[in-house]
């Protein structure tokens, strides 16, 4: 079939055709990240990244799995890509499987971008912003670490810094009581020292239930929040309705979502203020561009989930200076974390941070460039994800 979908392309659709699909797994910083080569005949490199991150060398089964049917494509032919990978086994979706077709996804958009020699946004219908501001992230129990980075950010330009809740860094026990209430009086301390003007939010990494969140709620005073991300687990929107009628504070939901038909629910019944989709995970550019103007009928703004490296940081910037619902950007790269994750070494160009912002690009597509060498040579290793207990030793989250 590959061979007489060629035969019927002219030459320039021949050149588009695609040559080869290769996963790539290699450690940069203290994690791994997955990237995604796609190359056309005409010897054109485009690249992705999946989100999935510690159960890898399972989307690598997957990207293996569907290059077997997509060498010899038309690689601009991207919705129509997107559709067979998605529907071409009887079980569709889920995350091993949407974080595959994110990675291909976003390398055919900067492939269809150098082959145009336009910026991926272009292809979205234009930038709508020049910069793309960020926040920043810092984790800490203690008080005065607590404020002490947050000066920091605040004196290099940060307007908005989130957090993350006391005891998360333990590699064993957790105590979601305990935490919630030691993280109470780092945020108090800090919305009384850096008054209204800084935003501030936590990431509770969906390690509680509705009860111990209410209850985290009544523990601050009115407007220390302005968002509590991923509170609770997502698999039921009725969960998030009933916490949604226990607090006011906003919610920042969505970077677990794998579809517009999981983030569907939490649009339609007000169930997230900010939608926090991860381009890496959701779909890549086509889907996340249609939750994105989903969202925008809600009058929600966007909160890219972005933890992760260059290439995925490029490809959330391109579609938040595409879209006109846009609040902030994550970004794993201030002065107070250390993750290296973005190892000029191994990508000699990327997306720049400007202070607490993005520089949109306008160079041909993503903008990234990977040492090849580099990043082939640095192996990646097996990580686990810490496996929680309680004090009562029954299992939580991570």
């Amino acid at each position: 079939m590959a061979s007489e979908t060629a035969e019927r392309l002219p030459a320039a659709g021949r050149d588009a055709e695609i040559a080869s699909i290769e996963a790539i797994l290699a450690r940069v910083g203290i994690r791994n990240q997955l990237l995604v080569r796609v190359e056309t005949r005409d010897g054109l490199v485009g690249w992705g990244e999946s989100g999935l991150s510690s159960r890898e060398t399972a989307v690598v089964a997957v990207i293996d799995s569907f290059a077997s049917f997509l060498v010899g494509k038309d690689s601009r032919q991207i919705g129509r890509i997107w559709q067979e990978t998605y529907r071409s086994q009887y079980f569709e979706g889920g995350r091993v499987l949407t974080s595959a077709i994110s990675a291909l996804d976003i390398a055919l958009y900067d492939l269809l971008g150098k082959r145009l020699g336009v910026p991926v946004h272009q292809l979205l219908g234009g930038k709508q912003r020049d910069v793309v501001p960020a926040f920043a992230s810092f984790m800490t129990s203690d008080v005065d670490q607590a404020l002490a980075d947050t000066q920091t950010l605040v004196d290099e330009g940060w307007e908005c810094v989130r957090i993350y809740p006391s005891g998360f860094d333990g590699d064993d026990i957790f105590n979601p009581r305990r935490s919630l209430g030691q993280t109470v009086d780092v945020l108090i301390a800090m919305r009384e020292a850096f008054g209204r003007d800084l935003s501030i939010g936590i990431d509770l990494h969906h390690r509680f239930s509705p009860a111990e969140i209410a209850s985290f709620c009544n523990m601050l005073p009115a407007g220390t929040l302005d968002f509590l991300e991923e509170p609770i687990r997502c698999e039921t929107p009725e969960a998030y309705e009933m916490l949604r009628g226990m607090t006011n504070i906003p919610f920042a939901v969505g970077e677990e979502f794998a579809s517009k038909w999981q983030a569907g629910p939490y649009l339609d019944k007000g169930l997230t203020q900010y939608m926090r989709l991860d381009i890496c995970n959701i779909g890549g550019f086509t889907e996340a561009m249609k939750v994105a103007g989903w969202s925008e009928r809600h009058y929600i703004d966007l909160m890219p989930h972005n933890p992760l490296g260059p290439v995925c940081t490029a490809a959330s910037v391109h579609m938040s200076a595409a879209v006109p619902n846009f609040s902030w950007l994550e970004s794993r790269q201030s002065s107070v974390e250390s993750l290296g994750f973005h190892d000029e070494t191994l990508f000699p160009k990327q997306v720049t941070l400007d202070g607490a912002a993005y520089v949109v690009p306008d160079g041909p597509g993503l903008g990234v460039e990977v040492n090849e060498e580099a990043i082939r040579a640095s192996v990646h290793e097996h990580v686990e994800c810490p496996h929680l207990s309680k004090p009562d030793g029954s299992v939580t989250n991570w």
